[in-house]
């Protein structure tokens, strides 16, 4: 799909046309910059790719400089290929958020936030235990019983145990645009997307 790659600023509120109080998420998209253009001919498919926040040569190596360079531009932060595009863009082109307008809905994609290793009342959703009777008194928020002993004498892989949880790719869809301002690189969407302030995201229309 076609789209621009984003950070999320943080969230807020705005009014509906309905008098509705409807929570956004405020989000810098773009503007980003096309580092190469991929062809049928050459490539086996067509795509642009783009480019998003520069950065420190001195932090980049000598293929991220080269690569840059033939657009024009210091290399990137984020890098991501976007497909789909109805016009040609061509090297060093630059894409803003003016490409939303008039879109209603879009796709995004971020890494959620991490947190670290969780139990499996917080992890999968567990009820513990809240009507313990016969004396039982530190067993709240156990998973319990895993798997029969003498049968089949194993845990079955897939079981919903405690361990590391989120930090995970998650595709957010069909979230509406609320309001695109142009003159700060700015697209709010109802709702919440995934990852902390500052984190990376992609925009599909």
């Amino acid at each position: 799909m076609a789209g621009l790659l984003g950070k999320k600023v943080g969230m807020t509120s705005i009014f509906s046309a309905e008098g509705k109080n409807v929570p956004c998420t405020v989000i810098e998209a773009g503007p980003c910059v096309v580092t190469q253009v991929k062809t049928v001919d050459k490539d086996g498919y067509s795509a642009i790719q783009l480019g998003y926040v520069d950065k420190k040569e001195k932090r980049s190596n000598k293929a991220e400089i080269g690569h840059n360079k033939k657009a024009g531009t210091l290399p990137k932060n984020k890098v991501a290929e976007f497909s789909e595009f109805k016009e040609d863009y061509q090297l060093g082109d630059v894409l803003t958020v003016d490409l939303f307008k008039g879109d209603l809905w879009v796709d995004i994609t971020g890494v959620s936030k991490g947190k670290g290793f969780q139990g499996v009342v917080k992890r999968h959703g567990f009820a513990g235990v809240n009507d313990a009777t016969h004396g039982q008194h530190n067993r709240l928020r156990a998973p319990g019983s895993l798997g029969a002993s003498s049968y089949p004498s194993r845990v079955f892989k897939g079981m919903r145990m405690a361990g590391r949880m989120g930090g995970d790719r998650v595709k957010m869809l069909s979230l509406r645009v609320m309001k695109v301002i142009p003159e700060s690189n700015l697209l709010l969407v109802k709702g919440s997307v995934p990852g902390p302030k500052g984190g990376y995201l992609i925009i599909e229309k």
